[in-house]
């Protein structure tokens, strides 16, 4: 019976294991706001997960959580029981629990996580928000384009193609394009479709990764805003850590893998060795003032000197997220008027090109 029940539920596991079967961040922010409040009821852990499993939809959290239960159940810690789904829970979370666990104060440490989770949720969705709009009107401009040279312009193109008249370089473009995007439009599509898969795949390297997020940091607009969004990480992760009994390298290590952008990734990770050295956090990250202001560095070292650095970070952390927030707030109206002139230029263009052959031809008369 138990071995029917094994089969029974790696077979569920394996098939809620698919795209369908993704856990939210909602869902985990859910799980771990829950477990505190009921750490600190006094329920046993055991009970506690049981209930948490019951309580989701989610069908493959639900085997997770389960799986959990067991595993407490047979002795091991909650922190050994989750490291088992790293792509469930972060290196972040699971280091803030054993934290918790050992210190005998895992109600804090779970409120702690949740936080951070919440954090960072609001932080994505606020990005994804942002974007939307300016996606969505590239997209629909895109459309509308391929459209036009797929089936308008060809036609209005066609009278002035029939007459034996010099035409405009602009309308002599318009037409050419216009020829090229009906005879391969199936090879153009193909050719972007390739171009995508080729980029996106080069951009999961080490060394495009490198590239892209490199140029990314130097764009306009756009730099600003990933800059903060990693400060903000940063300072959120590294104060977080260093409420808990987890050693300071090994805190720097965790804070690099949540950040998101490479070159910030690859300067704390460098900076580990230096720390071990016993140099301070503050001269590393001075050394590349790009990615770290002067105002954060100065502050992490009065921090250092005062033994208050991880309330200088959440303060920092709160400065930055602000930072954050105000510029995607202002993103939309600094990318519309850039919209703006690509949308007047395209359209000014196209009206040019059959707009003058017909002035042409009038004036002839």
């Amino acid at each position: 019976m138990a071995d029917l029940n094994s089969k029974n539920t790696n077979k569920k596991n394996i098939f809620s294991w698919g795209i369908f079967g993704r856990i939210s961040m909602k869902e985990k922010i859910f799980f771990t706001k829950n477990l505190a409040v009921m750490a600190k009821s006094g329920l046993s852990l055991s009970v506690a997960l049981e209930i948490l499993a019951n309580q989701t939809t989610n069908k493959k959290f639900e085997i997770v959580l389960k799986n959990i239960k067991a595993n407490v159940e047979k002795g091991n810690s909650l922190t050994s029981s989750l490291s088992k789904y790293p792509e469930i829970f972060s290196e972040i979370t699971v280091n803030m629990i054993e934290a918790g666990e050992k210190s005998g104060k895992l109600e804090d440490a779970l409120n702690q996580v949740t936080l951070q989770m919440k954090k960072n949720y609001e932080l994505v969705s606020k990005i994804k928000s942002a974007l939307t709009y300016p996606l969505f009107i590239l997209t629909v401009m895109a459309i509308i384009g391929i459209f036009m040279f797929l089936f308008i312009i060809p036609k209005m193109l066609a009278i002035f193609e029939e007459i034996d008249a010099p035409l405009p370089l602009v309308t002599k473009i318009l037409i050419k394009t216009s020829d090229l995007f009906s005879q391969y439009a199936i090879y153009f599509l193909f050719g972007l479709i390739i171009l995508i898969i080729l980029f996106i795949k080069f951009k999961k390297t080490k060394k495009g990764k490198i590239i892209i997020q490199g140029m990314l940091l130097e764009t306009p607009i756009f730099s600003e805003i990933i800059k903060k969004i990693n400060l903000a990480k940063f300072c959120r992760t590294f104060s977080s850590l260093l409420t808990t009994d987890i050693p300071i390298v090994q805190t720097l290590k965790i804070t690099a893998n949540v950040l998101n952008n490479v070159h910030y990734k690859q300067l704390i990770i460098e900076s580990c060795e230096e720390v071990k050295k016993g140099n301070s956090v503050a001269a590393l990250l001075e050394k590349k003032p790009k990615l770290f202001p002067p105002l954060l560095t100065q502050m992490v070292k009065v921090g250092e000197q005062t033994g208050t650095l991880d309330n200088i970070l959440n303060d920092l952390t709160l400065f930055y997220e602000q930072e954050v927030k105000d510029t995607l707030d202002t993103l939309a109206s600094l990318i519309e008027p850039i919209l703006i002139v690509v949308l007047g230029v395209g359209v000014g263009l196209i009206a040019s090109a059959i707009i003058l052959p017909m002035y042409s031809m009038t004036q002839a008369f």
